[in-house]
């Protein structure tokens, strides 16, 4: 006969929970789109270029077309198209994973805060308003958001040793770079494309949005600090306790640890290198490519100073990009799900019902309204400049004809398509931040939950008042 405690036991396991892995949950995203391709009908405005090469829609030409909704084999080729589409950023990912290795494996955060860790004593919650308020503005002058990744892997280590948790480390650069690119007051690829299609001066109104992105990145930096204090106190209130207890950061001979030449040198190669990013992104518009080859550079350099040699080099890139296989792939997957809302013609249908939606509102209501579009279009379409280009056509005659200024059009654009960036299941970049840090997607929804709510309600209030006070029709 069976025993009872045994057969307890037994219905436990057989019934536990587990958190679905990211690409289940993606794949789920993926097919909940093919099924609505059958549900929205297929539509398309048309097109237009303008003098500067934009392709703009043309107010009031939309029309249905016949029906493309995804087919059974189309579930599985998106994920092939994702990758395919996204293979720019699954690639940099990789060549950041690997030089930041290379970087990692000299050991030269242990030794730079072994050095430093007597005069940080007591000061180490300065690290969090200081590093965040440098991603702000980041985000808010060169639109910075990818560039920031590489910085996780050095943040999310150094704000465990100093007596923080995993989550203060990504939250230091994903919330810090996030918020600024949500209330950029001037961001060229939100803030300068946006104001370019509704004909507003380039950065016109940018004392406004100055005070609105100080006022909104500092009630980020508030509730990251408060978290981290709390943590600090008690790391078991962390809600990434169990996992970063499974972590290799040794804080006790991290403080043993005293900066070597070498490591010196090695770490005026990493401050010398995001200068050169820095420079060429404001100076000649680098991207994905230019900053690949940037990091290639580096590590290259930092495994020479090192006395690496060409394997050892070579091997310490490779497991690098082997820690964040998943964190790439992930993109692809994303990806994949806004390839069948593109080939099934449902993105125009979406925005034109949407539009119709917010045509209907009283006038007082209508800033706030375009806000949550725009929100939730950002889950459809990641790119910034690609959203201004879809939607901006759009709500700029709808402004004109609710009586809602341009200028305010614009904000409640670049507030909606920033807002979501690291809140949507679809933004493959989010996905790869997290597998950087280790943290998984439940735990940083759940951790999220609060500051998205606080931020959402706050950019409503801004575009509230912008249109009211500020920027009146």
């Amino acid at each position: 006969m069976a025993n009872i405690s045994d057969t307890t036991t037994h219905r436990k396991k057989r019934f536990k929970f587990e958190v679905p892995h990211p690409f289940a949950i993606l794949f789920a995203v993926i097919l909940l789109t093919a099924l609505s391709t059958y549900l929205i009908p297929a539509g398309e405005y048309e097109r237009t270029t303008n003098e500067e090469g934009q392709t703009l829609v043309v107010e009031g030409s939309y029309q249905q077309i016949e029906s493309n909704p995804a087919g059974f084999m189309d579930i599985f080729k998106a994920i092939h198209a994702g990758l395919t589409t996204s293979a720019g950023i699954v690639f940099f990912i990789f060549i950041v994973g690997g030089a930041f290795n290379v970087f990692k494996e000299t050991k030269a955060i242990e030794g730079a805060f072994g050095s430093v860790s007597g005069r940080l004593e007591g000061r180490e919650m300065l690290m969090i308003p200081v590093f965040m308020m440098f991603f702000a503005i980041g985000g808010a002058t060169i639109g910075m958001f990818e560039e920031a990744l590489p910085f996780i892997l050095i943040l999310v280590p150094l704000a465990m040793m100093m007596g923080f948790d995993s989550m203060t480390g990504a939250a230091v650069v994903m919330v810090g770079v996030a918020t600024g690119f949500t209330a950029a007051f001037m961001n060229p690829f939100t803030v300068g494309v946006a104001q370019g299609i509704a004909e507003l001066p380039t950065f016109s109104g940018m004392v406004p949005r100055i005070f609105f992105w100080f006022a909104y990145v500092t009630v980020s930096i508030l509730f990251v600090m408060r978290y981290a204090a709390k943590v600090k106190k008690n790391p078991e209130l962390s809600v990434t306790f169990e996992e970063d207890k499974k972590r290799n950061v040794d804080k006790a001979a991290a403080l043993d640890m005293k900066l070597s030449r070498r490591q010196g040198v090695t770490l005026l190669i990493l401050l010398a290198t995001f200068i050169a990013l820095a420079y060429g992104v404001i100076k000649y518009g680098w991207y994905i490519q230019e900053i690949s080859a940037l990091f290639v550079i580096m590590a290259i350099v930092i495994g020479i100073v090192n006395r690496m040699g060409i394997n050892g080099t070579t091997m310490a890139f490779v497991r690098g990009c082997e820690e964040l296989i998943v964190g790439a792939l992930v993109v692809g997957f994303a990806y994949g799900a806004v390839t069948l809302l593109e080939n099934s013609n449902t993105i125009d249908t979406i925005l034109y019902g949407i539009s119709g939606l917010v045509s209907e509102l009283p006038t007082v209501m209508a800033a706030g309204a375009m806000f949550v579009v725009q929100a939730f279009m950002n889950l459809i379409v990641a790119s910034g400049s690609g959203q201004a280009a879809l939607t901006m056509p759009l709500m700029t005659p709808l402004g004109d004809l609710l009586g809602v200024s341009r200028q305010t059009v614009v904000l409640a654009f670049q507030m909606g398509d920033g807002i979501t960036n690291i809140f949507s299941p679809t933004n493959g970049l989010l996905f790869a931040a997290l597998a950087m840090a280790g943290i998984s997607l439940t735990k940083w929804f759940k951790w999220m939950a609060p500051l998205f709510v606080i931020q959402f309600i706050m950019a409503i209030i801004i575009v509230t008042i912008a249109h009211l006070f500020i920027w009146p029709a």
